[in-house]
Order: structure tokens, then C-alpha cells, then sequence
């Protein structure tokens, strides 16, 4: 019947009308009481109260009791009953995607940028506890989604992102950055970025190197993906008569994006099509578990029947004696 938690305390506030009402009620009694004066009070010895004068302050009694009870069931008190062993990730995760003009190469189905949304939301799907943010970068970087749990709001955002949010360009120092900056004032057990993209750094004021020795420093590992086929890849490009594919060669930096892994303590992986993409991110989930035990209670039974019912039945005490035994002659 006692709870272990209540699902509203708020409510449990108001159970400071019961001794205001009882306080109101004794000051009210005590001004209506009157006087009368004798010589002797002798007559009067011998004299007990009977069973229903004492009796006469039980529906008060009774109907501050169901007031009491009634504010408990609102409060919904609860009992837990299911102890469990938990584990859960203590990682916070930013997911850097390169939205350039090369991105659009159809060596990857539909295209490098679509291919990598959809591994990325399938990503996202395998997490459980994490936070993870969004980063989008060309020849800008911003934040298109902070640190979340709400993954069906990130997952929206990243389906929202597409060629030409920003200036075109491959900006990965600021990319990584940014990163570095929605991190570094986390409190997990593991930080964690994970970079995609497909050209050169060619813009921005920071270099890659430059961003990776800050990451480094707070102790976020970039894990770094390069992505596009060994070669050329066919790029769409709009003509008068429709768009027409043009060849264009991989245009990749590995030295630099795996000195950036190798710099933070992760690794660097190349994808050249959806089936290896997909399987670096399964890596980077399995590298990234990070298991942390909690105890939790995770099961909760409802309670706030028994008081509902208790109130109710002082209340239908309290009318029945005020309307046979304890009744009051006008």
C-alpha cells in the first residue's frame, strides 16, 4: 500500500488543507461555546458522556481522512517491483557529413551524399543511450542538430540535409572544429566524432591537422571515412537536353584524413560503394561500445486504487453515520 514513488508529487501539496481544516474547525467549535453558571457542580458528578456524543466528531474525522487519501491516489502513488542489471553507452557521438558539390557522384546508389544519409540513419537506429549530434560541412561548417537522445528529430534533420545548404568547398578543419566544439564541454565516458567525405581540404581558416591536435587534446577520437571508387566516378550534370554523366577522377586526401585518425586514437576506412560503407559503420558501432552497469527499476505498479478506494469508503462512512446514528434533529 506504501509507494515507492509517486508519478505526481505536485499533489502532495495539497494535503496541507487536512490540519488547516482541522485548525479551522477546532477555532470554529471553540467560538461557538457557551457559558453557564452554577453554584455546585456536584448534581452533575457521575455523569459520563455517551457512546454518541463521543462518537459526534467521527465524520469530520472521516471526511478529512477521505480528503487524504483522495490527494494520495491523485498523486499516483507507485510501487517498483523490478530490480534490473542495465547497461547502457556512455558515448557522445558527431556525425560529420560532407555535403559538397563531389558528393553527388552516382558511383554509390543513388549517390554518395544519399547513400550516406541512409547508412548514417541506420547508424543512428543501432544506438540506444547515446547522444549524438549532426555536422554539416562544404566550404562551411554548421550545426544542423546539437547533442540528442530525441533520434526521430535527428533523424528528420539528416534527412533534410542536401547539396548547397552552404557554399561549396570542402571545409574539413572546420568541420572536425566544430565537432571539437559541441564535445569538449561533454561529460561522457567516451567522445567521439566520426567524418565522411569524399574531396580535399580546400577551405575554411583551420587545417585538418590543426583540428585534429585540439580534438586530441580533449580526448575525442575522429574516426575518418573516405568515400568514392578508385578512379572516376559519373557526376550528373544539367545540359539543355537533360542531365548528361560526366567522369570525373576520385579527388581524396587518405594521408591526411587517416594522420587525423591516427593523431585522436581512431582509425581511418575507405569506402568505395553502399555494401563497404554500410560495413565501416557497423565497425565504428562495435569499436564504439563503450558498456556502462547501471542498477535501475524499471518496472512500476500502480497503487493509487487502494487509496482511491480507502477515500472513497470514508467518505460513504462519514454520510451513513451522519444519517442514522450520528443524525442531527433540525
Amino acid at each position: 500500500m506504501f509507494a515507492d514513488n509517486f508519478a505526481n508529487p505536485g499533489f502532495l501539496w495539497l494535503l496541507l488543507l487536512v490540519p488547516a481544516l482541522v485548525a479551522y474547525r477546532w477555532w470554529k467549535n471553540r467560538a461557538l461555546v457557551g457559558e453557564l453558571r452554577f453554584s455546585s457542580l456536584q448534581p452533575f458528578d457521575g455523569i459520563r458522556p455517551t457512546l454518541k456524543e463521543r462518537a459526534r466528531f467521527v465524520p469530520f474525522v472521516s471526511r478529512m481522512a477521505a480528503l487524504a487519501f483522495l490527494i494520495v491516489a491523485l498523486a499516483r502513488p507507485q510501487s517498483i517491483s523490478n530490480k534490473q542489471n542495465l547497461t547502457t553507452e556512455g558515448i557522445d557521438i558527431v556525425l560529420l557529413l560532407d555535403i559538397s558539390g563531389s558528393m553527388l557522384a552516382e558511383d554509390f546508389s543513388p549517390n554518395r551524399i544519399e547513400a550516406a544519409k541512409q547508412v548514417a540513419s541506420d547508424f543512428i537506429d543501432g544506438r540506444q543511450n547515446d547522444r549524438i549530434g549532426l555536422v554539416i560541412f562544404s566550404g562551411e561548417s554548421f550545426t544542423q542538430c546539437p547533442l540528442t537522445t530525441d533520434y526521430p528529430v535527428l533523424k528528420s534533420l539528416l534527412q533534410q540535409v542536401k547539396n548547397g545548404m552552404v557554399v561549396d568547398g570542402t571545409a574539413i578543419g572546420m568541420a572536425i572544429a566544430n565537432g571539437v566544439n559541441r564535445l569538449k564541454d561533454s561529460k561522457a565516458r567516451s567522445k567521439v566524432m566520426i567524418l565522411l567525405t569524399d574531396g580535399v581540404n580546400n577551405r575554411g581558416e583551420i587545417d585538418p591537422l590543426t583540428a585534429a591536435k585540439v580534438a586530441a587534446t580533449y580526448n575525442i577520437r575522429v574516426y575518418t571515412i573516405g568515400v568514392g571508387a578508385q578512379g572516376e566516378a559519373p557526376y550528373p550534370v544539367p545540359t539543355p537536353f537533360g542531365i548528361r554523366r560526366q567522369m570525373i577522377p576520385a579527388d581524396l586526401d587518405e594521408k591526411t584524413l587517416s594522420t587525423v585518425s591516427e593523431m585522436t586514437g581512431a582509425k581511418f576506412f575507405r569506402a568505395t560503394d553502399n555494401r563497404t560503407l554500410k560495413a565501416i559503420y557497423k565497425d565504428i558501432d562495435q569499436l564504439e561500445k563503450t558498456k556502462i552497469e547501471v542498477t535501475a527499476y524499471k518496472k512500476y505498479a500502480e497503487l493509487f486504487d487502494v487509496w482511491l478506494t480507502a477515500g472513497i469508503a470514508a467518505v460513504i462512512l462519514g454520510i451513513a453515520l451522519e444519517g442514522t446514528v450520528l443524525r442531527k434533529i433540525p
